[in-house]
């Protein structure tokens, strides 16, 4: 195992620097919400400290005004929430019939979803109540739609490259068809087909798990258990999967790390949320066990590769076959270091990565299963105490960026590589800053002894008239 654990960190340990890392937080987001035009588009990473956009795809949006929300929750600080609301009411309604785009989840969750939790708190304005429940309805079912059948019998959510490619990232973005479908809804079909969220989440995971993420049973010569591939493709007419494929990776048979923590992230998520349901609900998918089996084995194969391939402070490098990777063959045996000449490392990687073998380790730990359970807890906890200090933690007032060394898009050369350095660092992404601040409340919340938070926390429930 490569992260060297600290077995005796604790929630409550952390909370002076998660405190810090709030107060460091209020600045990135007053500086960013004073200095961008969202007109322009999305803000997506930093160049020379200042956020800029990238015509790609518009998925980051929501990790903006989401940020305010998240900073509003953690510290009251009322300036946040009217950022957080006044960016949801007026720039996230197109995001909500974006037709285009597997991203359905990051956006719409981060916004709508954290709106409506900070609603049902008695925290936020009541009246938006029924605005919030249409959007994510509306957002589940336009994600749902982004069909292709396989040959199997399941299916899965494609990607912007088309019918034709399913992306280990949409795993996170299922949480979005999870919240629609607890509100009682469905994607009407030709003919008036009432097509459930439930199936098309269900038969998306399970296709995920059957052909993103292998299991060292020999599937092919780079078949290594934990190991995911970016893309898969299939043929859109016949179902028949191909291939794997990556676009943000170095190879399709190696290991793209973030999307190696996007895969821990969403199916620790979605094991979270199987709990909710009732067993009946899923005989139809082939029944609550079998289903909760396969999305354990995905979660845990992946949880297990990544403690095996970070660096031993838990900060991966960007992808596991990296070309110059054999300059340095003991990289995973000792620090992670964002300025090596080498190959750059990928903290947003990370955060998502401790927030999901959180939540794994947490489902664990309530079915009993301590061994495991506390280990994924206890690695979460080892990296987050990584990223909340220098050099991750951004403590320049002038750099917009909350978490450094982030990484967006290696093979295209986006990246800013600083002068003096070989290779990109010191630079942030909306959803890396995101990602550290939605696992820093989380383990406040822990470590103030308040309700264990989910995806679905307030968001599913009945409204309660508590004054704002």
């Amino acid at each position: 195992m490569a992260i060297r654990i600290a077995s005796k960190l604790r929630p409550e340990d952390l909370l002076p620097q998660i405190e810090r890392m709030w107060e460091i937080s209020a600045e990135k987001i007053l500086s960013l919400h004073k200095s961008w035009d969202p007109a322009r588009g999305s803000p997506v990473y930093t160049v020379r400290g200042r956020y800029t956009t990238r015509g790609w795809t518009e998925w980051t949006q929501g990790f903006q005004f989401g940020s305010a929300l998240l900073q509003y929750e953690a510290t009251d600080d009322r300036q946040f929430l009217q950022i957080g609301l006044e960016g949801t009411l007026r720039w996230m309604p197109v995001h909500l019939t974006h037709a285009g785009v597997h991203d359905h989840g990051f956006n719409n969750i981060s916004t709508y979803g954290n709106l409506l939790r900070l609603i049902r708190e008695g925290r936020a304005p009541s009246e938006y109540i029924p605005l919030c429940e249409l959007a994510l309805k509306t957002s589940g079912a336009v994600q749902a739609m982004r069909w292709t059948r396989t040959a199997d019998g399941n299916g899965f959510i494609y990607s912007f490259n088309g019918p034709h490619s399913l992306f280990i990232d949409t795993i996170r973005t299922l949480r979005v068809l999870a919240v629609a479908h607890r509100h009682g809804h469905v994607l009407m079909g030709e003919q008036e087909q009432r097509i459930s969220l439930l199936e098309r989440l269900i038969q998306h995971a399970r296709t995920t798990a059957r052909y993103a993420v292998y299991y060292g049973k020999g599937r092919d010569l780079y078949d290594v258990r934990g190991r995911v591939a970016h893309e898969s493709l299939f043929n859109p007419k016949t179902g028949i999967y191909r291939c794997p494929s990556t676009q943000q990776g170095y190879s399709p048979f190696s290991t793209w790390t973030r999307g190696l923590a996007w895969a821990i992230c969403g199916f620790a998520e979605q094991l979270e949320f199987l709990e909710t349901l009732k067993p009946e609900e899923l005989e139809p998918m082939g029944g609550a066990d079998a289903i909760q089996h396969q999305m354990l084995e995905a979660a845990q194969a992946t949880a297990d590769y990544y403690l095996q391939i970070a660096c031993t402070d838990g900060v991966p490098v960007w992808d596991t076959g990296a070309p110059n990777l054999c300059q340095c063959p003991d990289y995973a045996d000792r620090p992670s270091d964002p300025f090596n000449p080498y190959e750059p490392v990928d903290s947003s990687a990370a955060a998502i990565a401790a927030q999901g073998l959180y939540r794994l380790g947490h489902f664990l730990l309530q079915k009993g299963k301590t061994q495991h359970g506390r280990r994924y807890r206890q690695a979460a906890l080892t990296i987050t105490q990584t990223l909340l200090q220098e050099p991750y933690l951004s403590t320049d007032s002038k750099h917009q960026g909350l978490l450094l060394h982030s990484v967006y898009h290696r093979p295209n050369g986006w990246d800013y590589i600083p002068k003096g350095q070989k290779v990109p660092c010191g630079e942030s992404s909306m959803w890396g800053d995101y990602h550290l601040r939605e696992l820093a409340l989380l383990l406040m919340r822990e470590a103030q002894g308040k309700p264990y938070l989910t995806f679905f926390t307030g968001i599913c429930e009945s409204s309660e008239n508590k004054p704002f």
